[in-house]
């Protein structure tokens, strides 16, 4: 079940420091889990509270630091990766509030939501608990919406935005769905969804691929939050609000086709007369080679995650190829090499001016409808978590100090 593949190294770009042995160069080691296909997401806590952190991906948890121990959770049913899974992406909470991290798992889309009960180190399947019995969209996600420090399911049911909260004092009982919006054209395929502060009022808004909703000042009465239409592109994965250019206004941050091409960051250029906060495309990927300063071009970016992958306090960006999202048919490049990148954010300075480096973290893995960039090994250094048709994988990130001439080389070059 457990084997390691080769290093994968990539540098990191930085200023060319003043002394030789300052130079460092970013690797990867893969650690494959599973060939299996149980899921298309994987994510991480310390299930058996040994100070380590562990994965989850699928039916199992894999202990930390090296994650070669599985542990089955529910009954382990492998799909055809002709097909599809009945796990999209899962997350980690205490949802009972009794010290052991608890498992969420998002279904397939349409279908029933589940957090799965910690048995506090006893071996065996964990109880199954129903959150949410419809729970739409292919990238929905988990935090803290409304502020209130807990987390909260953010995602659409029946045509209606919104995100579904526990209770805390019975967490075993159906969530409660607040939705935010009228009833509109998504349902439960729809792509493209995302959380952030998109205006800077200390509330977080939700992000959908029209456009941004405006999270009003009181949630008492559970009132319809502000639409403020924007295409975000026809629908791709996770969407983040961040301040990519550092003027310090938040930027909007997505993929542009699930199974197709484009990666682009959309700059606020700040309020229109009306109000409206105007927002710039910056196509960071297409199609094309040429619409990439580096050539780079890869197709399904159907997650995406923003982590600061080397420790400069800027946020960058990890995404990667879907492998066989629908089969061997039917999408762009299904059976090109299955990449994971991160593209790293260099700020100019200049208002919109941002560069981002891509570095190639693994050539046969890929993501799948959930990536995730966190420390599971203690280092400090954010490693690279993903589920999907290929199986399990951990990509363990390490830094090595390299000469110059080993750093300049490993630099990705402008195409000309």
């Amino acid at each position: 079940m457990f084997r390691t593949a080769a290093v994968v190294v990539l540098a990191v770009t930085f200023a060319a420091p003043a002394l030789a042995e300052e130079y460092k160069v970013h690797t990867f080691k893969k650690l494959h889990l599973t060939e299996k296909f149980y899921c298309e997401g994987a994510h991480y806590g310390d299930f058996n509270k040994d100070g380590k952190m562990d994965i989850v991906s699928g039916p199992f948890w894999y202990e930390g630091p090296d994650f070669k121990k599985a542990h089955e959770f529910y009954p382990a049913k492998p799909f055809d990766p002709h097909g599809y899974s009945a796990n999209f992406l899962c997350y980690t909470h205490d949802f009972n509030g009794d010290g052991w991290t608890d498992i969420l798992v998002l279904g397939f889309p349409g279908k029933e939501s589940w957090w799965y009960e910690n048995p506090q180190n006893k071996e065996g399947h964990w109880k199954q608990h129903v959150a949410v019995k419809v729970t739409d969209n292919e990238s929905p996600t988990f935090g803290d919406l409304t502020g209130d420090g807990k987390p909260e399911i953010i995602f659409h049911t029946g045509g209606v935005l919104g995100w579904a909260e526990p209770n805390w004092k019975n967490p075993t009982e159906l969530f409660t769905f607040r939705g935010l919006s009228p009833k509109g054209p998504w349902q439960r395929f729809t792509h493209g969804y995302g959380y952030g502060d998109v205006n800077g009022d200390g509330r977080m808004d939700i992000l959908e691929k029209d456009g941004w909703w405006e999270q009003p000042a009181s949630l008492e009465g559970n009132p319809q939050w502000k639409r403020h239409i924007r295409p975000f592109g026809q629908g791709g994965a996770q969407m983040f609000a961040y301040d990519v250019d550092g003027d310090g206004d938040n930027d909007v941050v997505t993929s542009l086709r699930a199974h197709n091409f484009g990666l682009s960051w959309f700059e606020n250029t700040g309020t229109n007369d009306k109000g409206e906060i105007n927002f710039k495309e910056h196509l960071i990927m297409g199609s094309k080679p040429e619409e990439n300063k580096y050539g780079i071009k890869f197709s399904q970016l159907h997650a995406v995650d923003l982590v600061d992958m080397d420790g400069d306090g800027v946020k960058d960006i990890i995404t990667g190829k879907r492998y066989w999202a629908h089969g061997p048919k039917g999408d762009a490049e299904p059976d090109a090499p299955a990449v994971v990148y991160w593209f790293k954010t260099v700020r100019s300075g200049k208002s919109g001016e941002v560069d981002f480096v891509p570095y190639l973290a693994d050539d046969d893995s890929g993501v799948g409808t959930q990536v995730i960039a966190a420390d599971v090994t203690g280092d400090g250094l954010p490693d690279i978590i993903v589920g999907n048709k290929k199986g399990t994988f951990v990509l363990v990130h390490e830094v090595k100090k390299v000469s110059k001439a080993e750093w300049e080389a490993a630099q990705p070059k402008p195409i000309k």
